[in-house]
């Protein structure tokens, strides 16, 4: 299935994407797609729901706005400089395992709303990335067994102010949680949606320029490693992200840098998860 939401910042209500293109409200099964809804088995009560009701539940119209398909996450938990291209361009060197960083909860925002470039900046980037979203308490899983802590796959974007997360505090997170740098969907994907996860390719555009073009066999840590490396840290909650990490052709990897500015327009997407937009826009006094 491919779970969407929908509607106006404050009041999303809950659906699904058709194989045909149709939009559906499935307010109708009573549940919103939280931690809840996926810690009670919810999609496998989701599918069942629509098998029954999908055909006769109200289409969303085309002009409505997309919704990140999930309610916002406790955790946006991030992997850094998990394409050694990325790593190479970025100028850092790698360790025995990639670094662990988190976003604001706040940055999170919908597949196609403008991004706000923080205020006085000049060096905010883009970047495309695989999540995963946890369907079931996270913690100590094994290669055997990781999939069943998936509760599906979306599109994202780890968008970054470079001077704030390199160069003022050395502290990523500075850079990362930005208002509306956190961009997903437009669609989670039950893991069923899905072909092979080490051949998926992800790209990005930039005013239709292509920057970042690669697929997944080229990470360093795999999702499964990725899965197994997590939950040995910390426990993850249904709903949490984990974003895999971002290929190489970022702003900051160019001579000069290429960084995005006020105008701009982000496209991106990943095979089977969709397609995305975004606007860049000023900040906000």
């Amino acid at each position: 299935m491919k779970l969407i939401r929908f509607g106006e910042v404050g009041q999303e209500q809950p659906g699904l994407l058709l194989e045909d293109g149709t939009r559906i409200d499935t307010s109708a099964f009573g549940e919103d797609y939280n931690e809840a809804f996926l810690a009670s088995d919810g999609i496998t009560r989701l599918k069942t729901w629509a098998e029954a009701n999908a055909a006769s539940a109200p289409k969303v119209d085309e002009s409505i706005r997309w919704a990140a398909p999930i309610t916002r996450p406790g955790n946006i938990v991030c992997i850094g400089l998990n394409y050694q291209e990325h790593a190479a361009e970025s100028g850092l060197e790698l360790g025995d395992e990639p670094p662990i960083f988190f976003k604001a909860s706040s940055s999170y925002s919908g597949p196609f709303d403008d991004v706000r470039i923080p205020k006085g900046s000049v060096k905010t980037d883009y970047e495309v990335e695989l999540g995963v979203v946890v369907g079931k308490p996270l913690r100590n899983v094994t290669l055997d067994n990781f999939m069943d802590f998936i509760a599906g796959f979306v599109l994202f974007n780890d968008y970054s102010e470079r001077r704030m997360q390199l160069e003022t505090s050395g502290q990523w997170a500075k850079g990362k949680g930005c208002d509306t740098f956190s961009p997903v969907g437009p669609f989670l994907a039950t893991p069923d949606e899905m072909g092979d996860l080490d051949t998926i390719r992800l790209w990005l555009k930039v005013n239709g320029e292509m920057r970042q073009d690669i697929d997944t066999s080229h990470l360093i840590m795999d999702i499964p490693h990725t899965m197994v490396m997590l939950s040995g840290y910390m426990s993850l909650l249904p709903g949490d992200l984990i974003s895999t990490g971002t290929p190489p052709g970022v702003g900051l990897g160019f001579d000069p840098p290429k960084y995005l500015k006020p105008g701009d327009v982000v496209e991106y997407g990943i095979d089977g998860l969709g397609e995305a937009r975004q606007t860049l826009v000023g900040s906000e006094d």
